[in-house]
């Protein structure tokens, strides 16, 4: 039998999968919309109790830090957690294949058979899959894992950093920047906007129903800040 070469010594990684992709994208999408509802949360307490611009600005950019690096450490937390899962798996296959190889060409012949496959088919292209790159094969089969691709955790923590202060800043700036006669009411229309559009890009990556998904975010960014509102008034 020919020695197995450890797959996991590639340095070189040509391109991202689709699954990379979505999860860091999955991560900027929540951090933003964190970041929005977390910073509006304060600036409508701390609003509701004075109406000093400077110490609004101070708390507002205070919990927006906060709420980045956050949520970038739990992302990087998280996502190491699953990038550590799919390794593990792949060591798992790796030493497989060097005592029950017979079991995994079975385990490929019985998902190509689900698919449709001939037995004799099936079997035949279990073979010849495993001859030519067996642990790729077997892991793809098993985990639909592209070998040498785990999921970032750099990524998506960076991804959740800069979403989450990005998110932001909307409505801060916004809060900041009108005059106290508008404050309230401005901010709550420039959250309503930020909401709709991390709700409509959440529902698109999720195949889910954007008008749904909109009407969620926004009923949830109205009862945060009414909430936060009520806070603040009892100080």
């Amino acid at each position: 039998m020919a020695t197995l070469k450890t797959p996991l010594k590639t340095t070189e990684k040509p391109h991202q999968t689709m699954e990379e992709k979505m999860n860091t994208l999955r991560a900027g999408v929540l951090g933003s919309n964190d970041g929005i509802l977390t910073v509006v949360g304060v600036l409508f307490s701390v609003a509701a109790a004075t109406t000093n611009n400077f110490t609004i600005f101070i708390a507002g950019l205070a919990d927006l830090l906060a709420c980045a690096f956050s949520m970038a450490a739990g992302e990087y937390a998280s996502v190491s957690s699953q990038s550590d899962t799919e390794k593990a798996a792949v060591a798992i296959e790796q030493e497989r294949l060097k005592t029950a190889k017979d079991d995994q060409i079975k385990e490929v012949q019985a998902f190509y058979e689900a698919k449709g496959v001939t037995s004799e088919t099936a079997l035949a292209i279990a073979k010849d899959l495993m001859h030519k790159k067996p642990l790729a094969t077997i892991v793809n089969v098993k985990y639909d894992l592209e070998l040498g691709h785990y999921m970032n955790p750099w990524a998506a923590a960076f991804a959740s950093l800069f979403s989450a202060a990005f998110g932001g800043v909307f409505p801060l700036v916004t809060m900041i920047l009108l005059p106290e006669a508008y404050k309230m009411t401005g901010t709550i229309i420039a959250v309503t906007i930020a909401v709709s559009i991390t709700a409509f890009i959440s529902a698109k990556l999720g195949d889910g129903k954007a008008k749904v998904a909109i009407i969620r975010n926004i009923l949830i960014g109205l009862i945060t800040m009414a909430i936060h509102y009520g806070i603040g008034q009892l100080f």
